[in-house]
């Protein structure tokens, strides 16, 4: 079978000169149909400039006269070079490995790319990448790079929360294929619910995000591209293992079904039966769990009539048990024979994609996004109950064009959403309807040379945030080679859903008390914050290795925000904000290729983050000013049959935390005002067999650095002193896994 690689031939010369280079992964057959080809990586040699072809094979990247050497690569075959002295119209016929010559492999992909000439600060992190890691879900999936800092949520569940910019994951846009996925009540586990097999790459956008994906985001965006069936193997198996009983089995069967027609089925189940309690308090460190879940996607593609379309549908049953190694739920629910909880969650998901490119004006298109969500989550946390379902209608239509020419774009389109919540709160009910319809329009300006600059701007109407504005600029601009200053600016706004995303706190002996001010979301106004930063990414070569450096730095500042106050050991307090609230993040990172295969990344970031407290202005609790990070990965040379040896060491080090203050507990119960400083270090040997097996075996936790007296008040978990909320460190110790990989 032979792919094609078409480059455009209905664009001048110049049009094209100032845009960069465009074209079409595609698929050659008897008929001499079209058929593209989505998920081929083209990029420049020796540069961090680099794309992928979109679901119809289309792709453009930016041409600059100091690159020559065009790498095209697809999962299975050959990569291939070409040679481009000037924007110029080619035709190349990318050749399966068994019916090549010859063919020079000069450089792999990086597994994390940022680009020089985007006008947002976007890492991209592909699926080498996630190959670093177990990466078991799409929580686990950043441990290996440093843009998102994971943290530790509770001492019982063993999930894990993540953080961008000094603000937790509320504050982020968690998107799966531009459309908002983990939000709500899918807001504490929705991350554990993503296998991270399932997951092709990651765009992680520092700082207000497009205006094109809502008004929501505010420290900045996740996005996640799931595989797609036409590019996904026949058939994918991934078994996992680890010593403390977690076992999880992955398995994607993939069909081309006609020309046009590519379907999916991924299977994916989780199970930990063993109780582990290490620490010796009497409750689990971890939670006996069993999850299943199922997908099926659907994908369409017509490159001759300018469609392509995609539709999934999923299936999720997650459980979950923890508390103390002897309850029983069924005898010991709601007693105080032992303390308990159980969190049992289903969820059904269906969402359908629909893109139009006009034939006679590539740059021309329209697209269609509707998703439709059913969340049920059952929960008790010893005597308090937590219900909630949430029920969600995403819409959106987004139509691409151009002004005069390539170089001044504009994207515009509507988006009508429906949030509906019922909850219970033990004896009290809490239901409400969000409903909201926007409009929005984004304008990109691109000179490759010098300047560019997205500009966007929306406008909403909410039945409880009201009619408001939304504006967004982000702005780069090149002052000298592999120079690229990036500015950005934009306001977000969110209703907070206090009690889904705070779950934690249901599992202590503190009251919950809201003091309301009669705003529309449980009384409380609607979160607001500006966003702005800047960022400076040079690239260089040493020994002739290429390596890049970043400096970040972004701030945060709320006008509204639904303040959480666990300062008093005795309750938790929901307030809105009265006085400051503000995060300022510092992050210098550093990526080169020190010795031939051999990379290292390593990142030191700073975080000033604080609120007005009821007792003042303070700094966020179990948040390290200073964090450390820094990863090394190995790779031998991929023989012809694909046999290969990877290497890989992360290291995370955090400094103080401020702990909550527990001076008025009695003495046993009272902890630190600071925490320790510790180090964390994670390792992975994969030994690739060939192209269709490989195995891993790896750690987390290797110095087995443990958080004393996790759960406070353990001994007496009915007493007034139980407190499971404050947690720091790995509550498990030390994690020894192993597992394989086959595809056919």
């Amino acid at each position: 079978m032979k792919y094609i690689l078409i480059l455009f031939l209905s664009l001048p010369i110049s049009i094209i000169a100032q845009d960069g280079i465009k074209g079409m992964v595609m698929e050659a057959n008897a008929e001499n149909k079209h058929i593209g080809l989505a998920g081929a990586n083209v990029y420049w040699l020796n540069s961090q400039i680099g794309t992928m072809t979109k679901d119809d094979g289309t792709f453009s990247i930016p041409y600059s006269k100091e690159y020559n050497k065009l790498i095209i690569s697809f999962v299975g075959f050959q990569t291939d070079t070409l040679t481009i002295e000037k924007p110029r119209m080619v035709h190349h016929w990318l050749q399966p490995s068994n019916q090549l010559d010859e063919v020079v492999v000069q450089q792999e992909r990086d597994a994390i790319q940022k680009t020089y000439f985007s006008a947002q600060n976007v890492v991209t992190v592909n699926s080498a990448e996630l190959l670093k890691a177990a990466c078991c879900n799409l929580s686990e999936s950043f441990e290996t790079n440093p843009a998102i800092d994971v943290n530790f949520n509770d001492a019982l569940t063993g999930t894990k929360q993540i953080q961008m910019l000094g603000l937790t994951s509320p504050y982020l846009l968690i998107t799966q294929e531009n459309i908002p996925m983990v939000r709500g009540a899918s807001q504490a586990y929705g991350l554990t619910f993503t296998p991270g097999t399932w997951v092709e790459s990651i765009q992680i956008t520092k700082g207000a995000g497009s205006v094109v994906n809502g008004y929501e985001s505010i420290s900045g965006q996740i996005n996640t591209e799931l595989q797609k069936p036409l590019m996904d193997t026949p058939i994918f198996v991934n078994g996992y293992a680890n010593l403390n009983g977690r076992l999880e089995l992955n398995t994607h069967i993939n069909r081309k079904l006609s020309d046009k027609w590519s379907t999916g089925f991924y299977i994916h189940g989780n199970r930990r039966d063993v109780e582990v309690d290490n620490n010796d308090d009497g409750f689990l460190d971890a939670p006996l769990a069993n999850q299943i879940n199922i997908a099926n996607r659907w994908q369409y593609q017509n490159p001759e009539k300018g469609w392509v379309s995609f539709f999934n549908v999923r299936f999720l049953n997650d459980e979950k048990q923890v508390g103390q190694t002897d309850f029983n739920p069924d005898m010991d629910k709601f007693t105080t024979n032992t303390w308990g909880s159980k969190i049992d969650t289903r969820r059904f998901d269906s969402s359908l994609k629909l893109g139009y490119v006009f034939p006679e004006s590539p740059y021309q298109s329209f697209g269609f996004q509707v998703a439709y969500s059913k969340h049920k989550q059952d929960s008790f946390y010893g005597f308090n109950v937590y219900d909630i379902d949430h029920e969600s209608v995403y819409s959106n239509f987004l139509f691409n064009s151009i002004i005069g020419n390539t170089k001044n774009k504009f994207k515009t389109g509507l988006t009508l959403a429906y949030d509906g919540y019922d909850e219970l709160v033990n004896n009290q009910n809490f239901g409400r309807v969000d409903q909201s319809l926007g409009a929005f329009f984004e304008y990109s300006y691109t000179n490759l040379e010098k300047l560019s600059l997205t500009a966007g701007l929306r406008v909403d109407t909410h039945n409880r945030l009201g009619t408001f504005i939304t504006p967004r600029l982000h702005v780069r601009y090149t002052p000298w080679e592999k120079g690229s200053l990036r500015g950005s600016f934009g306001v977000g706004r969110r209703a907070a859903n206090i009690f889904a995303e705070n779950q934690k706190l249901f599992a202590s002996s503190r009251a919950i008390r809201l003091v309301q001010n009669d705003g529309n979301i449980y009384g409380f106004d609607a979160e607001k914050a500006f966003n702005y930063g800047v960022s400076f990414l040079q690239g260089f070569s040493l020994f002739n290795r290429p390596g890049n450096v970043t400096v970040d730095y972004y701030r945060t500042d709320f006008e509204n925000q639904v303040v959480v106050d666990w300062e008093n050991p005795r309750e938790v307090v929901f307030s809105n904000l009265e006085g400051k609230s503000f995060a300022n993040s510092l992050q210098f990172e550093i990526n080169h290729e020190v010795l031939p295969n051999v990379e290292l990344r390593a990142a030191y970031k700073y975080y000033d983050v604080k609120t007005d407290f009821q007792t003042g202005l303070l700094q966020k609790p179990l948040q390290a000013r200073n964090r450390y990070f820094a990863n090394i990965g190995y790779n031998t040379n991929e023989k012809e049959n694909g046999s290969q040896w990877r290497f890989d060491y992360t290291l995370h080090a955090l400094g103080q935390q401020r702990l909550p203050d527990t001076s008025s507990n009695p003495e046993e119960f009272r902890l630190g005002e600071f925490s320790d400083a510790y180090s964390l270090m994670n390792a992975q040997i994969t030994k690739v067999f060939s192209k269709k097996f490989e195995i891993y075996l790896g750690g987390e936790n290797l110095t087995n650095f443990r958080q004393n007296n996790p759960v406070l008040g353990a001994e007496d978990p009915f007493g007034a002193n139980f407190d499971t909320t404050i947690v720091f460190a790995p509550i498990l110790g030390r994690m020894v896994y192993a597992g394989f990989r086959f595809k056919s």
